[in-house]
């Protein structure tokens, strides 16, 4: 394969993620009302596609070291496809939520490969850059996502936005049948044999450098969540703003992640990994410190809580590319089994915060200020602290 048409396949299965949790999101409130459900009810919708979406990445990535990316790669884009069209068709709150979590869980096969992918085609500084360039694939889904998904509302209902994840699981699936070549050139026959499995789990999780990347990573994918996860209802119903608008305002914030993972590539050739993400440290504290500092001063408004959400979530796409791919680094005979590990750690992670932040939620934004003040904090603690204390992809 070429290098954009592995650029270009990474995108699409990197940004099935925040396609498939943005661009309904301003759906949410007409979806909840649709179906007569409460608000925590229909979060679940979101809560759970992303617990099963980490969890299946425990299973995505050792079979995939078993019997190779590829197939991995069209039976959980298959399936992912399948389950959208569940979702279309769900007659309650409860089946929606079912194929959800169906839909999660498929999806865990293309992102957990993803990064396993540029572990065996990349070093682990070459890796970084790719999965930057890949990561703004991601950011450009990100950014169309919302503000597609706040007409199609406009326009055609809330299913119109559930038929948009559909299509886009039938065009990642194409792509891969058709142009996508197998990556991993020596299978592991015993990477689903148990003895086998946990050897290799205990020997990742006894690793600094894979803990320290992790962490990074995960500690800002929760403070995204944080937003995610509490923000149609904050945006749409507290602050009166339109679906459209509120899509526009998604759009808008991943156009800054976007601008995070370009400042990442160019920072990375300047200062190296460690360098990179000490400077992202600061701006993720910088937009939780000043989103939680303008909340309790009393200072509201829509703007009072983007203009600091963009400032981390440019944090936030420098600390995505070297975190993803620096908790892989260490291991290209296992890179399945890292990617698994450190995908089910943000996942879980992002759904705590996503439920603590709703089970908050108090007809004001400071749960989700909060949670997002406490997320930059501990990104710049592991960014200035862990990360400089171990080597990117040490294997010790």
């Amino acid at each position: 394969m070429s290098p954009p048409l592995v650029i270009l396949i990474l995108s699409l299965l990197l940004g099935l993620q925040p396609i498939t949790t943005d661009l309904y999101l301003p759906a949410l409130p007409a979806l909840t009302t649709f179906f007569d459900a409460a608000p925590a009810q229909a979060q679940l919708s979101l809560t759970a596609l992303l617990l099963a979406f980490g969890i299946s990445q425990l299973v995505w990535g050792p079979l995939s070291d078993r019997i190779g990316r590829r197939r991995v790669l069209l039976v959980g884009m298959g399936g992912y496809t399948l389950a959208a069209i569940g979702c279309v068709l769900a007659s309650s709150i409860e089946l929606l939520v079912l194929w959800r979590v169906l839909q999660g869980a498929f999806m865990g096969a293309g992102t957990v490969c993803a990064r396993a992918i540029v572990r065996d085609l990349f070093t682990p500084q070459e890796g970084a850059r790719a999965m930057s360039k890949g990561l703004s694939g991601l950011g450009v889904a990100a950014c169309l996502s919302p503000w597609l998904g706040g007409l199609l509302m406009e326009w055609f209902g809330w299913r119109a936005t559930l038929v948009a994840l559909a299509v886009a699981g039938a065009v990642t699936f194409f792509v891969v049948l058709r142009h996508f070549e197998e990556t991993l050139h020596e299978r592991d026959p015993s990477a689903l044999r148990p003895a086998k499995l946990f050897g290799a789990a205990r020997e990742i999780l006894a690793n600094a450098s894979f803990w320290a990347y992790a962490g990074l990573s995960t500690a800002s994918f929760g403070g995204l969540f944080c937003i995610l996860s509490a923000s149609s209802f904050i945006f749409i119903d507290l602050l009166g703003a339109s679906p459209s608008f509120y899509g526009a305002l998604l759009l808008m914030l991943s156009g800054f992640y976007i601008g995070g993972t370009v400042l990442c590539r160019r920072m990375l050739l300047r200062f190296g990994v460690q360098r990179t993400v000490a400077i992202g440290g600061v701006l993720s504290l910088c937009g939780g410190g000043t989103m939680l500092a303008l909340a309790l001063s009393g200072v509201q408004g829509v703007w009072a809580i983007m203009v600091p959400a963009f400032v981390f979530m440019l944090g936030h796409g420098v600390h995505q590319p070297c975190g993803q791919s620096g908790a892989v680094a260490p291991f290209p005979k296992r890179a399945g089994v890292a990617s698994a590990l450190s995908g089910a750690l943000m996942m879980v992670v992002a759904f705590g915060a996503a439920r603590a932040v709703v089970a908050s939620m108090d007809g004001t934004a400071l749960p989700m200020v909060a949670g997002v003040a406490l997320s930059g904090a501990l990104v710049a603690f592991i960014a200035w602290v862990p990360v400089q204390r171990v080597r990117l992809g040490a294997e010790g």
